[in-house]
């Protein structure tokens, strides 16, 4: 027998429980317009259902970074989505700097660990790495793997 669902309004709840998004940060959601409510049933709001995907989509561009202010410019005033190309492209060479950033961190990290000299104050790659945090370019022209150095005694 095939599933049939009737789509019907969801109570604030109900979305609540389907999408995983606490009601609290539903109603905000509303507050800053990136939801609306249908209607009411009593004091609860109902939602079409399709603000599941509506959710989803918010979901998806929080976890790629994007403030809700950003998010919010990527519906149109119908609720349709309309993304920017350009501030995807944006995002992702955002993310590409931090990738490249937590990469030297890493690699610093696994370099600390297996370094030879005797405090990591005298190893020539912890201090470039130490360097280059202080003067905030760590991560723009970091090596994917710092050399294992021997302290020169």
């Amino acid at each position: 027998m095939r599933d049939v669902r009737v789509t019907h309004d969801l109570d604030i709840a109900e979305v609540a429980r389907r999408s995983g998004v606490p009601a609290s940060a539903l109603r905000y959601y509303e507050e800053r317009g990136l939801i609306a409510p249908i209607g009411r049933r009593g004091l609860r709001r109902l939602f079409d259902a399709s603000v599941l995907e509506r959710l989803a989509l918010i979901g998806l561009g929080r976890a790629a970074g994007f403030s809700l202010d950003e998010i919010a410019r990527m519906f149109a005033a119908d609720g349709r989505p309309a993304i920017d190309r350009d501030l995807l492209t944006a995002k992702a060479e955002e993310l590409d700097r931090t990738i490249r950033t937590l990469t030297v961190m890493r690699d610093g990290l696994r370099h600390a660990v297996a370094c030879t000299a005797p405090s990591h104050m005298e190893c020539p790659t912890f201090r470039r790495i130490l360097t280059a945090a202080a003067s905030g370019k760590l991560g723009g022209r970091g090596k994917r793997s710092p050399p294992v150095c021997v302290a020169v005694e």
